[in-house]
């Protein structure tokens, strides 16, 4: 077994187990472990195929919690927001974009970690949340940063924990297969990504399946302080890429 192989089964198995407990977070993992052996044009689809897919086998941790009216406003945003987010790309610095993104996770979840009640935001409706699904759209678009924005407005949101996980996992899932329609129709599924593609699934089944298994054990307070305690943890990542790029 090649060292390439051996680097994929270790991203996809501990990604798909981050992403069954938490709901998200698969490419935080993942990307990191298979930046050392794998090409860098194979990373990001298999990063989207990971994360839709371990979170289709996870969904249904939160199920229970799952209202298609609460969802439909953000999804509906994100598929408005990722075409405007892609054309805005060319006229924005990416590695600027994601350093800022950075900057605001490690001063907001920190203060919200923090807080014994955290504030909640009841206005607004399914305006403001179409609006939250259309940022993420757009920072999608942009560096494929979909989920930051609307799982911290979730957050806020005056709803249970899984509530919450129903919401921003489901617009997850579909930010996800709207990027894999893309990457298929401008042909970057190349055979190599396809066999790579092999490789991931079966990796991630397991894992994904005991993560969402342990999902239930965890107790509201846990759940949001692991949720924002990755957000922190993705918003140092974001600024170990790009500060040492911007530098360059």
């Amino acid at each position: 077994m090649s060292n390439e192989t051996l680097c994929i089964l270790l991203g996809a198995g501990l990604a798909g187990f981050v992403q069954g407990l938490s709901g998200f977070a698969f490419g935080l993992v993942a990307i990191p472990i298979w930046a050392s052996a794998v090409p860098p044009q194979m990373v990001g689809p298999m990063a989207v195929l990971g994360s839709m897919l371990s979170g289709l086998m996870s969904i249904g941790a939160a199920r229970r919690g799952f209202d298609w009216s609460r969802t439909w406003p953000f999804i509906v945003g994100g598929v408005v927001g990722v075409p405007i987010g892609v054309r805005i790309l060319a006229y924005l610095d990416p590695v600027v974009f994601k350093m800022a993104v950075g900057c605001l996770l490690l001063i907001y979840c920190p203060v919200l970690l923090l807080l014994r009640h955290p504030p909640s935001i009841s206005t607004g409706g399914r305006w403001a949340d179409a609006a939250i699904g259309w940022i993420g759209g757009v920072m999608g678009g942009i560096a494929g940063l979909t989920g930051p924005i609307p799982i911290l407005w979730c957050m806020l949101r005056p709803w249970t924990p899984l509530m919450q996980r129903s919401v921003f996992q489901t617009f997850n899932i579909a930010m996800q297969a709207l990027a894999l329609t893309m990457y298929a129709a401008s042909g970057m599924l190349t055979p190599s990504v396809l066999g790579d593609f092999a490789i991931v699934i079966p990796a991630i089944l397991l894992p994904a399946l005991v993560g969402s298994r342990l999902y239930h054990r965890i107790d509201p307070v846990a759940f949001r302080r692991l949720v924002l305690a990755l957000l922190i943890v993705s918003g140092i990542t974001l600024l170990a890429v790009s500060v040492p790029a911007l530098l360059r």
